[in-house]
Parts: structure tokens; sequence; C-alpha cells
């Protein structure tokens, strides 16, 4: 009996994906292991590996396909012995109803890794008046043309939010044209019951209306960028921040950071095996911080707090188009070299897509360093399910007062962003209070 393959889930909170790539076709012979197919989330480009073994009888999904939703169906794999053409021909035939929906063969299973594609962008939205849910074929996807999608793509519109006039529903090119000048779209799906409630904001329409017409370029948003968006919004609506700010001498930081880089061993090409930063001992001392100050080493739930026994530090790295937060697991039992070589690994694959969901998702804090551009002190939002962020800026030379007297120090300012919900004022103040005594006192980290 033909197998489907399934859009896969390539991370907890996936719901769709981009099919970027095919790389077999119809019918080639598949066996285990074999990559199939190069799927695009909103962070990274993933190999897809099949796990059966069999033909590829029909692929149902193109490739350069955008918003997939997971679990459709992608392809049909013709099993051994199998009439190839037979199953083809049967996975053709439009879907039934779901009440007439046959009971199925399980699906093939997917197994992914980290590929080196760059995702492609996603369309922007575009608003206008509430209508009735699309047409779907049971399983989320929405039944539109192709000349339609492109025309919606080429246009920046989400085609889930076009009126189709067609036969049951389905979205066609005149549909498209209508929603270009702001007829036959629905607006944006309303907050989930029990959700935040979202603040109203201007329409794609009201925004271009302040402007003349040709004096601005539309750039839809990619999936990464509308990730960003969506997540931070959250956390600002959901979490409640505050904010503790405080200078450090990071003298002997430096002085320590020199001592070490110089004794650092080297390659048989006589360069250094590693090369320390300042934002290498950040990380350090925020995760040994974590670990005398436990109470804030902890993730918000409705149902209770989560206290984590590792630090596991997240490092924002940008990347175009955004940034990636790729985590340091048990921060506090590692090396700074260690960690030193782990963030150059990590933001090297973080600039070419190539971190796989499990280098990224989770962690229990997160590190922004804005020092290399000049910035001295600002605020980070917090990433859920973290209670906390450091942010960091820049260490530069500045008048302080010791004894009376006015001396030249190398100064660093840290703002620490906390989730109130988890973490009271004295508990934060008592985090970024170790913090700078580690930052301060490296030597400490060590003991």
């Amino acid at each position: 009996m033909p197998i489907n393959i399934l859009m896969p889930a390539l991370s907890p909170t996936m719901e769709k994906g981009n099919l970027a790539k095919w790389l077999k076709k119809e019918g080639d012979t598949v066996k285990s292991g074999d990559v199939i197919a190069e799927i695009e989330t909103d962070k990274a480009t993933m190999e897809v590996e099949a796990v059966d073994e069999g033909t590829i009888a029909k692929i149902l999904v193109p490739e350069g396909t955008q918003d997939v939703p997971v679990n459709d169906v992608i392809a049909v794999l013709a099993g051994d012995g199998e009439d190839v053409k037979a199953a083809g021909a049967g996975a053709a035939k439009p879907a039934p109803k779901p009440a007439e929906a046959p009971a199925a063969k399980p699906a093939a299973i997917l197994a992914a890794r980290p590929a080196a594609a760059t995702p492609a962008p996603r369309p922007a939205p575009a608003p206008q008046a509430a209508s009735p849910a699309p047409q779907t074929n049971g399983q989320g996807r929405i039944f539109s043309s192709p000349l339609a999608r492109r025309l919606a793509k080429e246009a920046g519109i989400e085609i889930s939010r076009v009126v189709g006039s067609g036969p049951h529903g389905r979205i066609i090119a005149r549909d498209v044209d209508q929603a270009k000048s702001g007829k036959g779209l629905k607006a944006p799906a309303a907050a989930p019951a029990g959700g935040p409630a979202l603040a109203p904001s201007m329409s794609d329409q009201q925004v271009r209306a302040l402007f003349e017409e040709g004096s601005y370029e539309v750039v839809p948003h990619d999936g990464m960028r509308r990730t960003i968006a969506q997540r931070l919004t959250a956390s600002v609506q959901t979490i409640p921040h505050f904010y503790l700010t405080i200078d450090c001498d990071i003298g002997k930081l430096l002085t320590a950071r020199e001592e070490i880089n110089k004794q650092a061993p080297t390659d048989k090409d006589k360069k250094p095996l590693y090369k320390l930063s300042v934002n290498d001992f950040v990380i350090k001392a925020m995760a040994v911080a974590l670990q005398k100050i436990p109470n804030c080493n902890v993730s918000w739930t409705d149902g209770g707090m989560l206290k984590h026994k590792h630090s596991d530090v997240g490092v924002a790295v940008a990347m175009p188009g955004g940034l990636i937060t790729p985590i340091i697991r048990k921060a506090e039992t590692k090396t700074l070299s260690t960690i030193s070589s782990e963030m150059k690994d990590f933001a090297a694959r973080a600039r070419a897509r190539k971190l796989k969901p499990e280098e990224y998702q989770g962690g229990t804090t997160a590190v922004s360093n804005l020092g290399m551009y000049g910035i001295n002190h600002f605020t980070a939002v917090i990433n859920p399910p973290h209670a906390t962020i450091l942010a960091v800026g820049t260490s530069e030379e500045r008048p302080v007062v010791r004894g009376g007297k006015i001396e030249i120090a190398h100064m660093m300012s840290v703002t620490l962003s906390c989730d109130h919900r988890a973490i009271d004022g004295a508990l934060g103040a008592e985090l970024i209070g170790a913090f700078k005594v580690l930052i301060e006192n490296p030597v400490m980290m060590m003991v």
C-alpha cells in the first residue's frame, strides 16, 4: 500500500514550512537515510531523510511551495513490489471528504538535519474586513490556483486572507487582483481564547496611504522576521518586564584576558587555538551567577515554576534579516576556551543558517551584547521561556571616584531584564550583584 510522505515538524513550534527543493524526482528509488528534500523553517534549512524504502510515485507539493502546513502530504512512496504508476495515479485523485476518508497507512517518518540553503522570503500580510474562513482540504491547506498563489506572493499578500470566488471558495487570479486594491480581504485572525488581547494597529493600506506612491519599496517579510515579530510582541504584551542596571569595573578582566590569550597554545601553523573575548567572560559569569542565585534560574509556567539545574545561556547572534540565539549548554561547567570555541562555531553556522533546532531552542537565560557597536546602555526583551536576559554595553574608560580621588577605570554597563512573575526586584538585584562580583573578579569564576 502506498506510503504518504508528510511535511515534517522540524521543531516543537513549527506549524508550516517551505518546500525549498526536491533532491529526488518521481520514479527515483529511495532507501532509509537518503536525503529526499530540503525544508525551510523560520530559522534554518533542514535536509529531510527518508526512513521507508520504495519509489517516489508522486510529488504532490512542488519545490518552491511556501507555507506548507505540518502533516500535509507532500509526496507518495510506492513500497517494494507495488505498481508505481497506480500508486501515483491514486495520489493524484482529489482528497475525499473528512467523513469519507479511509483509514490511512502510517505516514513515512522523516528525519532532518541542517542544510546550507537560504530561506526564501514569505509574503507580507495585508488587512481588511472580516470574512468567512477560507475553504480548506481538511488538513489546513487553502484551496487556491497556482497562478493565484504566485500573484499573491508577488503582491506581498498572504493567500489565506484572500476571499475566494471560485468553485467551493477556491481562490483564483481575479480574487488576488481585487485584493491588491484592498477588496475581498479578511481581517487578521483574532487572538485565541484566553490569550493576550492585542492592541489595534494600522493596516497595511493605512500605513502606505501616509506616503507618496512610488516613494517606497515593499520588501515582503520572510519567516525569520515574522517569528521575531510574533515572539517579541507576545513577550512585551504577556511578560511584565523590569530592568536593573549596574556598572562593572572590568580592569582585572581585561588584564586576565590579555594574559590568557598570550599563553594560548598554537596549532601547527602557529595560530592560537583560541582567543577569548569579553563576551566569553560575560557568558561564564552569567552562568555561574545563576548557580549562586538558583531562584533566578527559572522559567514561568501557569502550573508552576521550572527551576533549572544547569545554566543554559543563549547568546544573541546577528544574521542577515534578523537574529538567532544559539545556546551554550551547561555553561557553568565549561572553561572559557570551550565557551569561546563553541560560540565561534555557533556564530559561523548561524549566519549560514545551519544550526539544528536543538541548538537554539530552550535555554534558561540569554545575553545580548551590543558593545562592539559602541552602545553603552540598552534594555533587551526577554525571549520566552527565559525569565531573564542580560544586555551588555561597551567597555570604556570613565572617571570614577575612589577614596575621595578621581581615577580612570575601564567600565562596562549591563542591564538585566527580569520577568516579574518569576523574579521579584530584590531577587533580580541579587543576581546582577552576583554577576558584578564575578565579572570584576574573573578568578572567582574558576572556584
